[in-house]
């Protein structure tokens, strides 16, 4: 790497890192002070979107037409740090996102996350995951739009793990569509053993909806699979699940 990249990769970084702290405050800002939930999601996702937006690498989108008017629920692989303030900005503000609750022990991201909506799930501990659960099931049930990174978390090797349950039960008992999405470019901007971004312009590739009649429906383990396989056929990474010959 000659040294002009190197300079080219730090100043694009800093400058990468004091857009999303200006975007993170107006965030913030708008979701203490607005009492109204609906606006304050819609800013928070305004506010995501000009991340990307300042930061010079828009979000190309595929098949936006595929998201159902009504409720539905969103599955997309993890890859990144970025990808949630990614989907944040460029779904449609209605979708409220379920998040690891780990973040819960970060003050101020707990509370600007669950300010624009987000729902938390106890992965670790099993009366805190069950309760959780139950929260996500009854949300669902209640007609929320609901997005997922159905992996649970992202690893540093690229490729597509198995997805978690909570999703695709959701889906189920709230008789919702389930809306496949695949992230790509996300790991070339900000891998995980990477905290300084390169500018890649991400990709979010929205596929068609699982509707409920489906007889997918008829199991979550099954709609689950469907789903992730729907996305690694548009995304250029392997499959982690598949056991080598």
């Amino acid at each position: 790497m000659t040294y002009v990249t190197v300079v080219t990769r730090a100043l694009y970084g800093l400058y990468a890192w004091l857009v999303f702290a200006l975007c993170a405050l107006l965030a913030l800002i708008a979701t203490i002070l607005v009492p109204f939930a609906g606006l304050r999601h819609r800013l928070a996702a305004d506010a995501s979107r000009l991340i990307f937006i300042l930061g010079g690498v828009p979000a190309e989108i595929v098949g936006r037409e595929n998201i159902p008017d009504g409720n539905a629920v969103v599955v997309a692989n993890h890859a990144s740090f970025v990808d949630g303030f990614l989907l944040k900005g460029y779904l449609p503000a209605r979708f409220s996102f379920v998040i690891k609750g780990e973040m819960r022990k970060i003050p101020i991201a707990h509370f600007l996350l669950r300010r624009s909506g987000s729902n938390f799930v106890e992965r670790h501990e099993a009366g805190g995951s069950a309760r959780d659960a139950r929260k996500i099931v009854k949300a669902a049930q209640d007609g929320r739009s609901l997005a997922f990174f159905a992996e649970g978390t992202f690893y540093q090797e690229p490729g597509v793990h198995r997805f978690r349950p909570g999703a695709f039960v959701a889906a189920i008992r709230g008789c919702m569509p389930v809306v496949p999405i695949a992230i790509s470019g996300t790991r070339q901007m900000m891998p995980a053993d990477r905290l300084w971004p390169w500018p890649i312009r991400p990709r979010i590739e929205i596929l068609p909806p699982i509707y409920p009649g489906d007889a997918l429906f008829e199991n979550h383990r099954e709609l689950a699979e469907a789903a992730r396989q729907a996305i690694l056929t548009v995304l250029d990474e392997p499959d982690l699940c598949k056991v080598p010959e």
